[in-house]
């Protein structure tokens, strides 16, 4: 069921691979929290066992994803072939990038960082715009109308 891709690279040619976008969204956070810090979380919220659990969250969203991945065989990183359509997935078709907002967003009611939440925005837009808007047309031309057919079936993001 693979179609032709022609000429283009098996691969996403995704702009950056996601955890180091990830991991510069979090590190630009604590250094702007450090230098002039923005807490956001109520007084009354245990901010480092909610932000805790939250980031767990993620984390466990994730490592099933890239489980998943694995037992089906296929390549996670975005500079690499991917091999079939991955589909036990019900809600997003990006779990490996929900998990990493989760991440994000734990963090930032962790460390009672405003930055780190506001930072979320452009990583999103990273993600949205220069890697799945990629991977997704790297998908359609590689695997077709079963891309397709798992596109109407499964939301791109919750």
């Amino acid at each position: 069921m693979n179609e032709t891709t022609g000429n283009a690279p098996d691969s996403s040619g995704a702009v950056v691979h996601p955890p180091i976008a990830w991991v510069l969204a979090v590190g630009g956070g604590l250094v702007l929290d450090r230098l002039y810090p923005l807490p956001f979380v109520p007084e009354m919220v245990p901010d480092a066992l909610v932000g805790g659990l939250v980031f767990l969250a993620g984390l466990a969203l994730l490592v099933w994803a890239a489980m998943t991945f694995g037992r089906a065989g296929t390549d996670i990183p975005v500079n690499r072939p991917t091999s079939t359509i991955v589909d036990p997935y019900r809600f997003t078709r990006n779990p490996i990038y929900t998990g990493m907002f989760l991440g994000l967003i734990g963090f930032s009611i962790a460390f009672d960082s405003l930055w780190l939440l506001i930072l979320l925005v452009p990583f999103y837009l990273v993600i949205r715009y220069g890697v799945v808007a990629r991977e997704e047309a790297y998908l359609e031309r590689k695997f077709g109308d079963v891309y397709r057919a798992y596109k109407t079936r499964v939301r791109r993001w919750l």
